[in-house]
């Protein structure tokens, strides 16, 4: 019989939206400081942010700060919003390389695609959300609740929406106990390996899917790796090897709505300067559909950092080592 999940991670939405201590964390004065002073002498030195060292920027008197947001990362929730970072004061190029100094002491960065990139911009590209192998981050639409491919998800907001553009996240342990509740036979289909559409992330001459399951257990352990649009697409686009049965579709449609239950889910309206870390294990994001300025420089713009946390006892092997062994699953 397939059992619920107890941990901290099972939170739903309504019970912390009112609560912000529980997930915001504000910095102080001091902390900005020295993460700018830190960030500003980084690019003095002119040195590539992938070649910086973690021992040569310690962030002296930020070591409490960071202590909590990794207990809050890994022991708790399994996230923190860090509100204050000066972005517009600063400039992209020290807030890009503040944000990369946080995440080196949070994690290590790790490659996002096959074109090897570790701070991604998260923006419109004017491309068409329709088109199955363009990433939806890089258009205006709705993105529903899923998860990414490292142990920690990181967003920088350096510039915010006109309107919408919502950050949505939601416990995936939570979500996993209610399809125990609710629908217990379909609980077990969440182990199984499904086909999920590559995209074209695995290069022109490489596998068009890979497989993957939604939940795994394995040693007691939980995680999820939700991506529903990449199961459905495979099995659009390829249905002599990725097609669904009823159960699997049914499945599916309950994995999207429990997070859109009322209650479920916890809203962030992120500000210039936030800083959003994730656990991608037992934590589900999602963004709401958004209408941009016009002006150029105004026009929303995040920076995504994936980081790999090997002390982490629910990370995923296959994850960390990205997409050459995504492709081999």
């Amino acid at each position: 019989m397939v059992s619920m999940v107890t941990s901290p991670a099972p939170w739903r939405g309504e019970a912390l939206q009112d609560r912000p201590e529980q997930w915001l964390y504000l910095l102080d004065e001091g902390e900005i400081r020295t993460i700018v002073t830190a960030a500003q002498s980084a690019v003095a030195a002119g040195v590539p942010l992938r070649e910086l060292a973690r021992s040569d920027y310690p962030l002296t008197g930020l070591e409490a700060a960071l202590d909590d947001w990794r207990a809050r990362i890994d022991g708790g929730h399994g996230m923190v919003l860090i509100r204050g970072l000066p972005v517009r004061r600063i400039g992209r190029e020290v807030a890009a390389a503040a944000y990369w100094l946080i995440g080196l002491h949070l994690g290590q960065p790790t490659a996002q695609n096959p074109a090897g990139e570790m701070l991604v911009d998260i923006r419109d590209t004017g491309a068409p959300a329709s088109d199955h192998n363009v990433r939806l981050y890089k258009t205006r639409a709705e993105l529903a609740f899923h998860t990414d491919g490292a142990d920690i998800i990181g967003l920088l907001c350096l510039r915010g929406a006109r309107a919408g553009g919502v950050s949505r996240i939601c416990s995936s342990v939570e979500v996993y106990n209610q399809v125990v509740a609710r629908r217990p036979e379909l609980a077990p289909l969440m182990e199984r390996e499904f086909h999920h559409h590559a995209h074209g992330q695995l290069g022109p001459d490489g596998p068009k899917t890979f497989r993957y399951p939604i939940v795994s257990r394995e040693g007691g352990i939980f995680r999820m790796m939700l991506l529903t649009w990449y199961i459905r697409n495979a099995a659009e686009d390829f249905p002599e090897i990725a097609a669904l049965g009823d159960d699997e579709q049914s499945l599916l449609d309950l994995l999207e709505w429990l997070p859109f239950e009322p209650g479920m889910a916890l809203d962030m309206n992120f500000q210039e300067g936030d800083m959003q870390f994730l656990k991608n294990s037992v934590v589900l994001h999602a963004r709401t559909d958004y209408e941009d300025w016009d002006a150029p420089d105004e026009k929303r713009h995040l920076l995504r950092l994936w980081l790999n946390v090997p002390e982490f006892a629910d990370g995923d092997d296959r994850l960390r080592h990205g997409f050459a062994e995504r492709a081999k699953a």
